[in-house]
């Protein structure tokens, strides 16, 4: 879980990230008028750019077909956090903030639940941070990418793992993916102790007669 070059399945977000990499002059974070689609041409279907609409929130405004096969939908406008499961949102908000406040780099290891009948799928996302027109962090360049059979949309994910480098530090080496730790699950953490049922003493039962007339 702790490698930080993605396999060969994962190449489009190696793509998209050498992309944003080869646009960083002297280690600033770049631009989004700086993005030309033909530069990820080749990963363009898992690729999107996310504005922040407020802390810790995203809303996709470009989006590739492969995350809309993921949600059965047309996904420009969505928030992003519609993407995962309910116990997942609190840590993609956590991390969102970070890469638009530090500013970090971020790749996080999902997982989509089985359900219905369908096998669980894997994926991974990169998320990247760029400048607007204005010059605040307000946008991120992303890759999602799923690895195995969508089956029956929408599929959303938990997060498995994250990995963080923050890029307000000048020796940071940002030239590779930040190494991903496997995180624990909130729903995991929040759920109780299981308790064993013991069968309590035979309650006391008394006839009590009415002698009123019906």
């Amino acid at each position: 879980m702790s490698d930080a070059t993605p396999p060969a399945r994962y190449r489009p977000i190696q793509e998209v990230d050498a992309y944003w990499q080869a646009l960083r002059v002297d280690h600033t974070v770049p631009r989004r008028s700086d993005i030309n689609p033909r530069g990820i041409e080749s990963a363009l279907s898992h690729a999107f750019v996310l504005e922040r609409i407020a802390p810790g929130q995203g809303r996709l405004r470009l989006a590739g077909s492969h995350l809309g096969d993921l949600m059965g939908m047309d996904v420009r406008g969505m928030p992003f956090s519609a993407m995962f499961t309910a116990p997942a949102r609190r840590l993609v908000s956590q991390t969102l903030e970070r890469v638009f406040s530090d500013p970090a780099r971020a790749i996080l290891s999902l997982s989509s639940p089985a359900v219905r009948g369908q096998a669980a799928i894997e994926a991974r996302v990169v998320l990247l941070p760029l400048e607007s027109d204005l010059g605040d962090i307000s946008r991120v360049l992303g890759c999602l990418v799923a690895i195995d059979p969508i089956g029956t949309a929408p599929r959303r994910f938990d997060v498995v793992g994250r990995g963080l480098t923050s890029l307000s530090d000048p020796l940071t080496d940002a030239s590779a993916l930040p190494a991903i730790e496997p995180v624990e699950s909130e729903a995991r953490g929040l759920a109780e102790s299981p308790t064993s049922f013991e069968a309590g003493p035979r309650p006391y039962l008394r006839v009590v007669k009415n002698n009123r007339s019906e």
